[in-house]
């Protein structure tokens, strides 16, 4: 793996470096105070209190978030209820021309937006490109079909041409999102831009290792004329206000980790409000005895190591035919050790930093426990503090046995463990086994077999001659774990349509739905019998 040399300048709001980077890379700020405080003034908080912010590539401080509390998260949901009021009234055309250039500002933005998912993630530029894609791709998405999916509606009656039904789609008022770290602008925005088209409001808590991210979103929402009341911002341990915002919210749309998810359902339940949650997940790739091997060893590798594997839908096992096992890992190990590693803001850098010493713990902890335990390391498997100081090598793991962490325990890092498997039927059982079901992967140049395959597979997206991108990046589908990788879905339909109620309204015209001209009650029901059998002649459904 070839390394690049510290972080450089490539355009945006931020300084050269540290004074004496050389000696100490947190001898001054990475970013200009002046623009991070332009940004955190968008929070809402009080208490006086901030917390620093450092970014991985180097241990230079980036900013000082201040810091909400309750009083604070009730002012916000108080706030967002007003704007909510009049927002939900707004004509649909008028909120998609919004989120239109909304659309276009990330566009021009992006440069900026890009420099400070880097310096807040340390993931690399290539990676951190996908977030303003992503965004943009929602935001045009949910704008060019807001009709489609929010228009008043017609049902079919229950009396043809004297029953005439329609359905609405009324906003849940004010949506709580809580948001990860590690895809910071996508992650911040793209549950809350279905939120506002649908007429609700928002009050948003992204995490505190990359608040800034989500802040240049908030603004550039403000700048694409949405009120500013209507996308609130608070700041703190999920442990301080996190209680708060479930108390308050509508509906809680939160991405994460399993055991946190399952306290935040059942919060929603005893509220009765809904919630969509994005969990864990040890996602499967499979690659067939037909699979085009360059192909699918270029893909594993995004699969694997896509911002560093801090990626939901990331690969960490890998399941391949026996056939073409030694040719696949061949070629896969090849383009694993040829990677780029490199702290810097520029294009060119194959992979970037964990975003921390936890994370980087954690995958330590689990590559060594491997190890200990008879895994082989094919390549990788060590910390580059060389590079930045949570830099760990893409690792390829042969040999993993069910007594190892890294077997069954989601990673959240560059490491993924390969299988050889002899017939599809024990690869897709393998697949499957565990709890999670967030996403899959199929290489295999027979299409139709390949898509028969994803049926049994229990992912809530599958994709085949991809690693991630086909369903992450196809808005109008839905994306959602099974089992304990979540509920609910965003994207498509369902991605907007959580975030309403529908709402029945039957107009009745002529009969009534009793006797009527003198009928018994009697002669009523055989009346009705009659209808009945005469609208299943009809083909009625």
């Amino acid at each position: 793996m070839s390394d690049a040399s510290q972080p450089t300048s490539a355009g945006g709001p931020r300084l050269e470096g540290p004074s004496d980077p050389e000696h100490d890379p947190t001898a001054s700020y990475a970013l200009e105070p002046s623009y991070t405080e332009a940004l955190t003034r968008r929070v809402r908080a009080t208490s006086g209190r901030t917390v620093q912010v450092d970014t991985p590539l180097s241990g230079a401080p980036l900013a000082h978030v201040p810091q909400s509390t309750d009083d604070d998260v009730e002012e916000a949901f108080a706030r967002a209820r007003r704007a909510q009021d009049t927002w939900a009234r707004t004509p649909l055309e008028a909120r998609a021309a919004m989120m239109m250039r909304f659309h276009d500002l990330v566009l021009e933005r992006q440069d900026e937006i890009i420099d400070l998912i880097v310096l807040e993630s340390g993931k690399a530029r290539k990676h951190a490109f996908d977030e303003p894609l992503h965004i943009a791709l929602t935001a045009r998405y949910y704008a060019r079909t807001i009709e489609k999916h929010l228009a008043t509606e017609r049902k079919m009656g229950v009396v043809p041409g004297l029953t005439r039904v329609e359905v609405n789609r009324v906003p849940k008022g004010v949506v709580g999102i809580i948001s990860p770290w590690n895809y910071p602008f996508t992650m911040a925005l793209c549950d809350g831009l279905p939120a506002l088209l649908a007429g609700n409001a928002v009050v948003a808590k992204p995490d505190a290792q990359t608040m800034l991210s989500a802040l240049l979103g908030a603004r550039l929402l403000d700048e694409a004329g949405f009120p500013q009341d209507l996308w609130q911002v608070v700041a703190g341990p999920g442990s301080e206000i996190g209680t708060s915002i479930l108390q308050r919210a509508d509906y809680v749309c939160f991405t994460g980790s399993t055991a946190t998810g399952k306290i935040i359902a059942k919060t929603c339940a005893e509220r009765l409000v809904g919630c969509s949650l994005e969990l864990g997940g040890k996602n499967p790739l499979l690659v067939l005895r037909d699979a085009d091997l360059e192909k699918a060893a270029e893909g594993a590798v995004r699969a694997a190591f896509s911002n560093a594997g801090q990626l939901c839908v990331s690969i960490e096992r890998m399941f391949v035919a026996d056939q073409v096992y030694d040719r696949f890992l061949d070629r896969f190990v090849a383009r694993t050790k040829a990677m780029t590693l490199g702290a810097t803001l520029d294009w060119g850098n194959d992979m970037g930093s964990l975003v921390s010493q936890a994370q980087l713990d954690t995958v330590v902890a689990q590559v060594d426990d491997a190890v200990a335990k008879g895994a082989r390391v094919l390549t990788g498997g060590r910390a580059r503090p060389d590079l930045g100081p949570y830099f760990y090598e893409p690792t390829i793991l042969e040999g993993v046995t069910p007594d190892m962490t890294c077997f069954g325990e989601e990673t959240f890092g560059p490491v993924v463990s390969l299988y050889r498997f002899h017939d599809e039927a024990e690869a897709v059982s393998r697949a499957n086994d565990g709890d999670y079901g967030l996403n899959g992967s199929i290489y295999s140049q027979d299409g139709d077999r390949a898509r028969a395959m994803a049926r049994e597979i229990r992912c809530g997206t599958v994709n085949i001659n991809e690693a991630f991108g086909a369903t992450f990046a196809s808005i109008d589908s839905p994306m959602g774990g099974m089992r304990q990788s979540g509920m609910g879905r965003r994207q498509g339909s369902e991605g907007i349509h959580r975030y309403t109620e529908s709402q029945s309204v039957a107009t009745q015209r002529l009969v009534r739905f009793a006797p009527m001209l003198g009928m018994s009650d009697e002669t009523y029901a055989k009346v009705m019998t009659a209808n009945l059998k005469i609208m299943k002649k009809l083909g009625r459904a």
